[in-house]
């Protein structure tokens, strides 16, 4: 084992908080995402963003559950068989991925038997596949009350809320499923990273270090149990983990891009950009090693090879908000306001709980004297983010301009007491490190 490196890693795990972010993409696993506090790249991270990264961070392949159940209601015993045969062309339908085919059979399920909770499941889990969170959970939401004791609802309601980043709503759910169902390792995974990323950090560790004997060699389990072990004070599990971690992950490409990531929140960017290209040079597909690479040469100030990384990035993950958030940043530098814009614009269309797109159009905004169509994106990141100090101080220099004095001095006052309430010093913003590939699911 490499000393120095350990000890590298050893500082990421000190460096970094849990934070908010949500998934997108297909259901077939989960992985983690880490923050470090500060401005535009700290909201990036707090509810960001939805997708991502599959070779270093496939954590745990979660495939959806599909729940199967019978048809209830006191039908006559034609339209009973309608709905029995309905539903069995609905389930080969899904198994076969013909999403319209199988959606249409439910429906008519549904009109037949209004108290099929096994339809109502699938029409979910069909809900899912197309990232459609609202309706997923309104359908699965219908199952649960039709069928409270069936965990494999529950679960789905949970994955929902986990896909949006609403980590919160996904504890309850997932709680429940680990209570009736103490060995389901996908229930104790993602209610392991919820506690994560809620900050409940004994709790995460207590509900992940079971899966040791599963998931000790994946480097992203490892990750994240040795990262909440130092924040849970339990020191020796810490060093259990980060030393399996280094035994792991020593060489690959996504090793380097972890050991990178590292020395990036050390604002070392010169070593964070030798590991990039490490990382690079051995694969060049590695989805987000051009997203770091460009993170750490914005850090330069180099936006133009930023901007280009950007672009390579996206061209390997080209529906990841967060790509389009950090080209935005980096047009807005480079004074190239429309390509800002329609990026940052991107990133909203691609990931509508994301606060940081809309605080970069509200700058940008802001800059240009166009102080309400700015006080309404700092609305919509509030309303998104409203823990973040940055978004409460810059809403209170618009409103001076608007001349709502007032309202600008609450809005400084809870800027000031929200920095005054943070359990970690106050860094550079420019060492906060985005970490949307922690928090991916590969294709």
């Amino acid at each position: 084992m490499e000393t120095r490196r350990l000890g590298d890693i050893r500082h990421f795990f000190r460096a970094l908080h849990p934070t908010h972010l949500c998934l997108g993409g297909e259901e077939q696993s989960i992985v983690v995402q880490a923050m470090c506090a500060g401005r535009h790249h700290r909201m990036a991270n707090a509810r960001d963003t939805r997708k991502r990264h599959s070779a270093l961070l496939a954590l745990f392949a979660c495939v959806l559950s599909v729940c199967t159940l019978p048809t209830h209601g006191a039908y006559a015993a034609g339209r009973q068989g309608d709905s029995q045969s309905l539903y069995q062309q609905g389930e080969t339908a899904l198994r076969e991925g013909d999403l319209a085919r199988a959606e249409a059979a439910f429906h008519q399920v549904v009109m037949i038997d209004s108290q099929s909770a096994g339809a109502y499941s699938n029409l979910g889990v069909i809900a899912m596949r197309k990232q459609s969170w609202a309706k997923a959970l309104e359908y699965l939401k219908k199952a649960e009350q039709l069928a409270p004791h069936v965990a494999g609802v529950r679960l789905n309601i949970g994955l929902a809320y986990f896909k949006q980043g609403d980590f919160r709503h996904a504890v309850g759910p997932l709680g429940s499923v680990l209570h009736d169902q103490p060995d389901s390792l996908q229930a104790r995974y993602l209610l392991g990273l919820c506690y994560f990323f809620v900050e409940r950090f004994s709790d995460s560790v207590q509900t992940l270090e079971p899966l040791w004997p599963h998931e000790s060699s994946n480097m992203n389990f490892l990750y994240v149990l040795a990262a909440g072990a130092y924040r849970a004070g339990q020191n020796r599990l810490e060093e259990r983990a980060l030393a399996r971690l280094v035994e792991v992950g020593q060489g690959t490409p996504e090793f380097h891009l972890l050991l990178g990531k590292a020395r990036l929140t050390k604002t070392d960017y010169d070593g964070a950009l030798q590991e990039f290209r490490r990382a690079a040079e051995a694969n060049p597909n590695l989805p987000f090693v051009h997203f770091n690479l460009g993170l750490a040469l914005m850090n330069k100030r180099d936006f133009q090879a930023a901007r280009d990384e950007f672009l390579k990035d996206i061209a390997i993950e080209p529906d990841v908000a967060s790509n389009y958030d950090q080209l935005g940043t980096v047009y807005s530098h480079l004074e190239d306001a429309d390509n800002a814009e329609k990026c940052f614009r991107e990133a909203i269309k691609r990931d509508s709980h994301l606060a940081s797109p809309h605080f970069g159009l509200a700058k940008m905004m802001q800059g240009q004297g166009k102080y309400s169509q700015a006080l309404s994106e700092l609305d919509i990141a509030e309303q998104l983010l409203p823990s973040d100090h940055h978004i409460h101080f810059v809403r209170s220099r618009v409103l001076l301009k608007l001349g709502r004095n007032q309202e600008a001095k609450k809005e400084s006052t809870l800027a000031a007491k929200i920095l005054a309430e943070r359990n970690t010093p106050i860094v550079d913003d420019n060492q906060s490190v985005p970490s949307p590939e922690l928090i991916a699911e590969p294709k």
